[in-house]
């Protein structure tokens, strides 16, 4: 039992602690900005001046200016705009030719420090928010509610819990001798028929996700054959997806064959991730649907790339790595092209955390305007997670998220990587 004095000390404490909290959210802040992303317009504004006061903004003035005891952040030789958001990251995974070997030994634990570090390398990179589409048991919900509770640093997380077939992409079984396979259960995120992948999308419910994420198709990193076979039945998306919105849970789909894609699209998924072999029918049919593509670029390039390096992936992944990994920019130019709606997302965890803005210049370099790709990851993203209330663009009475880049990206896009200055919920996390 602690004393009186202790604890009357520990309440002054906690007292303090919060009054403090509350004076930092309270304070008035003036982000003099050389230029200002409207990405509702796609026009760059010269010479905004944006005021914050708590946790949201109050509004945006031309020149520079700075209201009367504010605290002035001087970002005259930066570009500011909406707080950053990737739709596909994985915080507790780091891609590296020890990953499957590590994967026999790491416990959740394990894997939620691992979070905890990159979930800050995330948000110092500019991203806000972010969706978190796969992590070890229990991992991505806890780091959600530590940031959330403002124990560690990181970006606002949505947490994707998994519903996957037998011998699927996430099919924990998969490479594994017999002694070690065991039959994967309800418990491990593998259904099969209807009535079990409802009884999952119930259960992720229950354990406090925000979404569901499926596997139509199989994938590229998994130690299965195919990595672009069709794995749910038409039944069984119908399922899912159909349980997932009475608990008011998007579906996402990881997908890379053209059939599988297919099928989830029509069942009424809310985003294909990946998309790598989207033919002209899915995209006729993503369009009249409202699906959103979720490319991850980065993703590809980078395991395209480590595919060339000898042993860094057992020769199952390495095949696939090889074939699909470069396929996805081109689909992206072309899904672009033909008017697909498109969000932000890197799948880091594959690529490095950190490097998320690569992606940046890889949709770029494909034919997207670096306008656009801003707004990809920008306003598109904050109405893929049903956020755009208070997130995506800078506005009077919207969420104090922005963040600020070195130089001007419109005229070079590499300069998303020179992240300057980070702010979420009005408190900055980086400055110049």
């Amino acid at each position: 039992m602690l004393s009186s004095r202790n604890k009357l000390t520990r309440y002054a404490a906690a007292g303090m602690m919060m009054a403090l909290a509350s004076v930092a959210h309270a304070q008035t802040s003036a982000l003099q900005c050389a230029r200002l992303v409207d990405v509702k317009t796609l026009a760059v504004l010269p010479e905004r001046t944006i005021v914050v006061e708590g946790k949201r903004i109050a509004r945006i003035e031309s020149g520079y200016t700075a209201p009367q005891g504010a605290a002035v952040v001087d970002l005259k030789q930066h570009t500011c705009m909406p707080g950053l958001i990737d739709l596909h990251v994985h915080l507790g995974s780091e891609l590296s030719p020890t990953s499957t070997v590590e994967s026999m030994g790491f416990n959740p634990p394990d894997y939620a420090i691992r979070a905890v570090a990159n979930a800050e390398k995330t948000l110092m990179a500019g991203f806000t928010s972010i969706r978190e589409l796969g992590a070890a048991p229990g991992v991505s919900v806890a780091v959600r509610d530590g940031i959330n509770r403002g124990i560690v640093k990181g970006p606002r997380i949505q947490a994707a819990g998994g519903v996957g077939s037998t011998g699927g992409h996430g099919d924990p079984a998969n490479g594994l001798r017999a002694e070690l396979a065991a039959t994967p259960s309800l418990e491990r995120n593998i259904g099969n028929g209807p009535a079990e992948v409802t009884k999952l999308v119930r259960q992720r419910y229950r354990d406090r996700f925000d979404l569901i994420k499926i596997a139509t198709t199989g994938g590229v990193l998994s130690l299965a054959r195919s990595g672009d076979a069709p794995l749910l039945s038409d039944e069984e998306l119908a399922a899912i997806v159909k349980t997932a919105r009475d608990y008011g849970m998007p579906v996402t789909a990881h997908a890379h064959g053209a059939e599988g894609m297919k099928r989830a699209i029509r069942a009424g998924v809310q985003t294909i991730e990946h998309g790598t072999y989207l033919d002209e029918e899915g995209m006729r049919l993503m369009k009249e649907k409202g699906t959103w593509l979720v490319p991850t670029i980065s993703a590809g390039r980078y395991v395209a790339e480590r595919a060339k390096q000898a042993g860094f992936f057992q020769e199952i992944v390495r095949v696939k790595a090889a074939t699909i990994g470069p396929e996805i920019q081109g689909m992206f130019a072309r899904a672009y092209k033909a008017g697909v709606k498109i969000a932000f997302g890197t799948d880091q965890g594959v690529a490095p955390h950190g490097d998320n803005a690569k992606e940046f210049q890889y949709m770029v370099e494909a034919g997207m305007p670096p306008l656009e790709a801003i707004r990809a990851a920008t306003l598109n993203g904050a109405t893929v997670m049903g956020l755009e209330k208070d997130l995506g663009t800078i506005e009077s009475g919207k969420l104090a998220d922005i963040v600020a880049v070195s130089g001007d990206p419109v005229k070079d896009i590499t300069n998303m990587m020179k992240m300057a200055m980070v702010m979420k919920d009005g408190v900055v996390y980086k400055r110049p």
